[in-house]
């Protein structure tokens, strides 16, 4: 700059008409080699840097190119540029030299905000792509550190701007706590809440929920600093805030995909008027069956041994043990679910009946379908069903049903066919009109 100042006094200039054409000439070279700077940083480094990155394939680089970090970051070198010329091309102006410094310090905090940033983001893609089924949820995590980075961000930059120490700021910070807590309060019980759900994995991407309280009903999509997504059956979105997740209840079913078998607990209500002792006729019938051939072959001995040794009368049936209908039923049940080749066979098979009710006799099925995909599942469960629907009044059973439109019409068009109704609906001393 002396040189120019030197040529321009020999040109003719004053110190005073010299100095603005000075200053002007040093901000364009100052602006023209950090532009230049830039441009070398950008066209030439960063695009050998992703070339590289290309033919290497290695995910780590390719997903720090994905998010730019290497773009980010080259943002520093026309900082550098103008805080290491400003000094030099600006001397005679100290306030000027001072404002630059400032302004690249500024700058320089939030280049370094950006690529912790994209780091960040670099780390959970990561971390999400790894080689793990069902990783544990650390968005929040990401999210609460930069959130963390944010706030520290931006006290350096009230710390360079006022020309105070960071330190002081941020021991001032307490007075500012009570609001800091009502701003941030979702973003705080979030990162708690966040904590306790990554920490006893209570909820993951991809898991089945259940909170009736929230309206939510289906797969866990996202889980963040203060909100869990799921995407309910019918495709809607619900949106949960975490801390939810903690004070309130919920059910999840990542157990049930885990254990390799999903439930069936259904029962058939049997009509309670068709249950009976099996006679000679029933039980010829039933012999034929192969799968509960094994089972009366047993039961038959068992129960003829029992009624040797007790000396019983079996000719009555009040005395000694008989098979029933609905014993017989309920044994080739559990006869034919045991041979089932979709059933998970390692866990609890149980045909149990039920207290009775107003509706009949519960006959519960209970077992697990070795499956666990909803339509397999339910497929699956719709086969067994329809198959003991069908084979029921083999032993002489009935489903109970509660009497419809038509079997009162039907019953009503029996009675006008029978010339006694009319005596028994309306007795002598009665008539119709009356």
């Amino acid at each position: 700059m002396e040189f120019l100042k030197d040529q321009l006094l020999e040109w003719g200039f004053t110190a005073q008409t010299a100095a603005p054409v000075l200053l002007a000439s040093g901000i364009v070279i100052i602006a023209a080699l950090a532009f230049l700077a830039n441009f070398i940083a950008k066209a030439g480094l960063i695009r050998l840097i992703n070339a590289a990155i290309a033919r290497s394939r290695w995910p780590l680089l390719l997903l720090l190119r994905k998010h730019q970090v290497f773009h980010k970051f080259s943002h520093i070198a026309p900082a550098i540029v103008i805080q290491l010329l400003t000094p030099v091309f600006l001397a005679d102006w100290p306030i000027l030299v001072d404002i630059a410094r400032v302004a690249v310090e500024v700058y320089l905090i939030g280049v370094a905000l950006v690529v912790i940033d994209a780091a960040l983001n670099v780390a959970l893609d990561a971390y999400n792509s790894g080689q793990r089924t069902r990783p544990l949820p650390i968005k929040g995590f990401i999210q609460a550190i930069k959130l963390t980075t944010i706030l520290i961000g931006i006290i350096l930059i009230l710390a360079v701007i006022l020309g105070k120490s960071p330190l002081i700021l941020m021991s001032g910070l307490g007075a500012l706590g009570a609001v800091l807590l009502l701003v941030f309060k979702d973003a705080i019980l979030g990162f708690v809440a966040g904590i306790q759900l990554s920490a006893n994995n209570m909820v993951q991407t991809g898991d089945w929920i259940e909170m009736p309280q929230q309206n939510a009903d289906g797969f866990v999509t996202d889980v963040s600093l203060t909100t869990v997504k799921v995407q309910n059956w019918d495709k809607t979105i619900t949106t949960i805030p975490s801390y939810l997740l903690i004070s309130d209840s919920f059910k999840n079913w990542r157990g049930m995909f885990e254990s390799g078998g999903r439930r069936i607990k259904r029962p058939i209500y049997i009509d309670m008027c068709t249950i009976r002792f099996l006679d000679e006729e029933l039980l010829e019938r039933c012999k034929k069956i192969n799968l509960l051939r094994p089972y009366l072959v047993r039961v038959l001995k068992e129960i003829q041994e029992h009624n040797s040794e007790a000396k019983l009368d079996v000719d009555d049936l009040l005395n000694g043990r008989h098979l029933t209908n609905i014993g017989t039923f309920r044994a080739y049940c559990i006869a034919y679910l045991r041979q089932h080749k979709q059933l998970n066979h390692e866990m609890i098979l149980l045909v149990r009946q039920l207290a009775p009710t107003a509706h009949g006799l519960p006959l519960e099925i209970y077992t697990f379908t070795s499956d666990t995909s909803w339509v397999v599942h339910e497929g699956v469960q719709s086969d067994i069903f329809d198959h003991f629907l069908a084979i029921l009044p083999h032993f002489g059973l009935r489903v109970f049903q509660q009497p419809s439109g038509s079997d009162i019409t039907d019953l009503g068009a029996s009675l006008r066919g029978n010339p006694d109704s009319e005596s028994f609906l309306f007795p002598s001393g009665s008539s119709r009109g009356n």
